[in-house]
């Protein structure tokens, strides 16, 4: 019973270890979950549009024509008057204005002392003047070498619920623009994007940040805002996690985040008409841009690889940092998101839990076939049910756990089962052993798949083993005793049996049947089975002297057990018989029941172990003797039967040579009908050089003579006798 319970609780104990793993979401857990969002997304992108939203793009192009970048403000400025003309929107420049322009008086006056700057333009000025008669929106980035943020944003923020403040991103320190720039614009923004996990790819990006005493929005933010024409951004506390974000609403726009004030990014292939080269804007024909940009939020960025603001995508695509505040702005336009519930963990964590239970219910109980589909069922339930959440709801359930989480279930389930079914194949090979040779056990495990109902036809040979006297025996001794003695004799008697490649059959009462050549071939299968019965005799002969059975201490003392034994060689059919769950290995056919019948004739002949005339003829150098042919019951015909004196080591000595000439001697006056005392005299005297057991044999071999009246290997018999 532990042996069967144990599997399923090691099988639970892993699933909970799974389940805590999961619940404690280490990092390759959190990459992975990532990962799979990736791949979604790659299979799944947002639909691409035509959003009000552009980017002015410094490329490679605009710095051969127009410079290395940083250009002066004043060329900014004419950027800014000419988007303002052509009718954007918003500006949102993706830049920092952290210091002066390099050619401003100030910095030239502090960098070459003595020199007259009056007559000198005041770049930055220009452009804080292009700044305040546009929508513009200019930067800060977070910096941990940077001062602390101060002043307050230029729009307003309302929080509806509890104050989330501790849970979004805090700006510890800025890069912040020239206090001329930042006055002059009127929007101000938070450039910084959020690098996912795994491969710094930017996968999330925090749409409002705080500095402790106020909030700001990040550059998508900042520019629906002002190109909405809305003073105040709402911001919602969840209220049934107090401290958490829940969304933020933009005029008409609500825009689901994460407790964190972060947008999941759902990332559209690259409009390649969304970006405008800068160069275009600052040539001649630039007018002609107007219907590309009037209404539009418009983002100025770069992609000029030596600028170094290049980001990576879930979609693979390497692209400017811009793009990615313009794809969150169409994001909110289409109102497509991406969502994450706090609630989602849980559920995955509780799904997980079943899945595995169930899975380790099904390995265990049916195989690891069957738990392989019931496995590749519940992952793909798993799986296309976060599937279908993705493309339908935009909700991400991790589809990676519970792969990884139910694979590793599986490896380790099978594990246990391996475990336990070489166990359980060990001890079957151990009990197993009782009955055949090792080497005979290693083929039938080579051959496992011939192990099922029906058989074959195959030449054999088959021994019948029964014990003398055990009626009267068990009339004298307690049942206790009965039972070790049986198991002494059989231990020891089975062992002669499996150790000349027999295989036994079955124990039946006090009697045992084997047999050589099945399951698989067994060369000489005839002269192994003669051994082992010789050596049966043998062992129990020691067995008696030594007093193995303990039968002389008993009420009624005895002096010794016997058996007799009988073989016989033949076609039989061998093979499973039973049920199909339940079978037993044997064989049937007239070789067994001759086998049967010819040990039953040891009690008429008067010795311990007889063979029929097919074993013999497949023998012919042992030392075996003609018993006469019998009349065995349900045989329509005598079968010739013969002592199985000894070995071909006994056949070769001068002793049993002399014994044959003076037993066929004896056999010739009984069918010839003279007098046969003398010859078996003679063979009485010979007796106890060559096998004191032929004694009895001789003694009753006057009352035979009609076993030997025929010459002929099977006689025909009366309807009367065959019937006994």
């Amino acid at each position: 019973m532990l042996r069967r319970i144990l599997p399923f609780f090691a099988g639970f104990v892993v699933v909970i270890l799974l389940t805590l793993l999961r619940v404690a979401d280490p990092f390759p857990v959190q990459v992975a979950r990532e990962l799979s969002f990736d791949f979604y997304q790659r299979l799944h992108p947002r639909p691409a549009a035509d959003f009000p939203v552009r980017v002015i793009d410094i490329d490679e192009r605009s710095l051969t024509e127009l410079g290395q970048w940083p250009w002066p403000r004043d060329k900014l400025a004419t950027i800014a008057d000419r988007l303002t003309e052509l009718g954007a929107a918003s500006i949102g420049y993706d830049f920092l204005f952290p210091e002066p322009d390099r050619m401003s008086p100030s910095r030239i006056a502090a960098t070459i002392p003595g020199v007259d700057v009056t007559a000198l333009p005041d770049y930055d000025a220009i452009f804080a003047t292009a700044l305040s008669r546009s929508p513009s929106i200019l930067g800060l980035s977070q910096t941990t070498a940077g001062a602390p943020l101060t002043g307050e944003p230029k729009g307003g923020f309302a929080i509806s619920g509890p104050d989330p403040s501790e849970r979004i991103p805090y700006l510890d320190g800025v890069a912040a623009p020239l206090p001329i720039l930042r006055d002059a614009a009127p929007g101000l923004a938070v450039l910084s994007l959020n690098a996912g996990l795994a491969a710094g790819t930017v996968r999330r990006l925090p749409l409002i940040w705080t500095n402790g005493s106020d909030m700001y929005p990040t550059l998508s933010v900042e520019a629906l805002r002002l190109a909405l024409g809305i003073g105040a951004i709402v911001v919602f506390g969840d209220t049934a996690a107090a401290g958490y974000v829940e969304a933020i609403k933009i005029g008409q726009f609500n825009v689901p985040l994460t407790s964190e004030g972060d947008l999941w990014l759902y990332y559209s292939r690259p409009n390649p008409d969304m970006s405008i080269s800068a160069a275009d804007l600052l040539g001649p024909n630039y007018r002609q841009l107007a219907e590309r940009l009037a209404g539009n939020i418009v983002l100025i960025g770069t992609s000029a690889s030596g600028l170094l603001d290049l980001r990576n995508t879930v979609l693979g695509d390497n692209v400017p940092g811009v793009t990615i505040h313009a794809q969150a702005i169409e994001q909110i336009l289409s109102n497509s998101f991406l969502t994450r519930p706090d609630w989602v963990a849980g559920l995955e964590i509780v799904g997980f839990l079943l899945l595995g239970l169930i899975l380790v219910a099904v390995v265990l109980s049916l195989g690891p076939i069957v738990g392989l589909v019931a496995g590749g069922l519940c992952l793909g339930t798993a799986i296309g049910f976060s599937w279908w959440m993705f493309i339908s709801q935009g909700a991400m359930l991790d589809p990676s756990y519970p792969f990884f989480g139910l694979t590793i279930l599986y490896l380790a389930l099978v594990f246990f089962r391996f475990l336990t079914t070489e166990r359980a194949k060990r001890q079957i090979r151990r009990a197993f052993g009782h009955y055949v040779a090792p080497s005979l056990l290693a083929q039938i495990e080579k051959n496992g798949d011939t192990l099922k109902l029906g058989g074959d036809i195959r030449h054999i040979t088959v021994l019948f083993s029964d014990m003398r006297g055990f009626t009267s025996l068990s009339e004298r001794v307690e049942p206790q005793r009965i039972l070790a003695i049986l198991n002494t004799m059989f231990g020891a008697l089975g062992h002669e049996i499996v150790g000349r490649m027999g295989t036994i059959d079955k124990f039946i009462g006090d009697a045992i049947m084997a047999f050589w050549n099945a399951p698989v071939d067994v060369p000489d299968h005839e002269r192994k089975a003669l051994s082992a019965a010789l050596g049966m005799r043998h062992k129990l002969a020691e067995l008696n002297a030594a007093d193995a059975f303990h039968l002389r201490a008993t009420k009624a003392p005895i002096d010794a057990l016997g058996i007799g034994i009988g073989l016989c060689s033949g076609e039989a059919l061998v093979g499973n018989m039973g049920l199909e769950t339940r079978f037993d290995y044997s064989a049937l056919g007239d070789t067994v029941n001759v086998a049967s019948r010819v040990e039953s004739a040891c009690k008429e002949v008067g010795y311990d172990i007889l063979c029929a005339e097919p074993t013999r003829q497949a023998v012919d150098n042992y030392a075996l003797l003609e018993a006469g042919a019998l009349a065995l019951k349900g045989k329509a015909e005598r079968v010739r039967i013969y002592l199985v004196v000894g070995d071909d080591k006994v056949a070769a000595t001068g002793a049993f040579s002399l014994l044959r000439a003076t037993h066929t001697d004896a056999l010739l006056g009984l069918r010839t009908g003279k007098d046969i005392h003398g010859a078996i005299a003679e063979c009485l005297a010979l007796c106890p050089q060559v096998e004191p057991g032929l004694k009895k044999f001789y003694e009753q071999l006057p009352g035979r003579r009609a076993d030997f009246e025929a010459r002929d290997t099977m006689q025909p018999l009366t309807p009367e006798v065959a019937a006994q």
